[in-house]
């Protein structure tokens, strides 16, 4: 039978603890964050979220499941101007597409590839609604915009040239019901051309 010095029993115990409070904090956050509104709830808000916001977001409701019904596939290009001073206007780069051919066959597929582009844009349309006019400097609006642009301009190359506009598009598919189900749906799938935007210096500062 193994004796265990006294050190390591020091250890274990310590780290038996430690290991306990986490989970029990871990757990209380969840129940926090999925409780109703409350006191505490509410002033431990930023922590609560910190916890569970983005690893263990939950987009559903535990007894109204609400999926997904639609397909939104995002695409953008550049203006860039060379150093003969002519502009050009690249090829449509699909960002969505990128995303997908990362998740299909990837066990482990990265948070990023699967939610950074479709909230980016789930975010730009609960500011715009179906209006595309500049949103003023400072609102949610305005960061929505910024949010998107510098996902477009991270992705797509400029050749060298510099990028003095960026404009994104987004084609909108809803999912067909199923064959048993009497809903009508359009399924035809519905652009979105967002207006050019144009790119400063400080809109590329920190992208690799």
């Amino acid at each position: 039978m193994r004796v265990w010095s006294t050190p390591a029993r020091v250890v274990l115990v310590v780290a038996g603890a430690g290991l306990a409070v986490c989970v029990l904090a871990f757990l209380g956050a969840l129940f926090l964050h999925v409780a109703p509104a409350n006191s505490v709830s509410t002033a431990y808000r930023a922590q609560v979220d910190w916890v569970v916001y983005p690893e263990f977001e939950q987009n559903w409701k535990l007894f109204a499941p609400d999926p997904l019904q639609r397909n939104v596939e995002v695409d953008a290009r550049v203006q860039t101007i060379g150093a003969d001073g002519q502009v050009a206007t690249g090829d449509w780069h699909g960002l969505t597409a990128g995303d997908w051919a990362a998740i299909r066959h990837d066990p482990a597929p990265s948070h990023l590839d699967q939610n950074l582009l479709r909230r980016a844009w789930d975010f730009y349309e609960s500011t715009h609604g179906d209006g595309d006019a500049p949103a003023p400097a400072g609102s949610r609006g305005r960061m929505a915009e910024q949010y998107l642009e510098r996902i477009a301009l991270q992705r797509i190359g400029s050749g060298g040239d510099r990028v003095i506009q960026v404009q994104l598009r987004a084609t909108i598919t809803s999912v067909a019901p199923p064959s048993w189900s009497r809903e009508q749906v359009d399924t035809a799938p519905h652009a979105r051309e967002l207006p050019w935007w144009p790119v400063q210096a400080e809109d590329r500062r920190g992208l690799s």
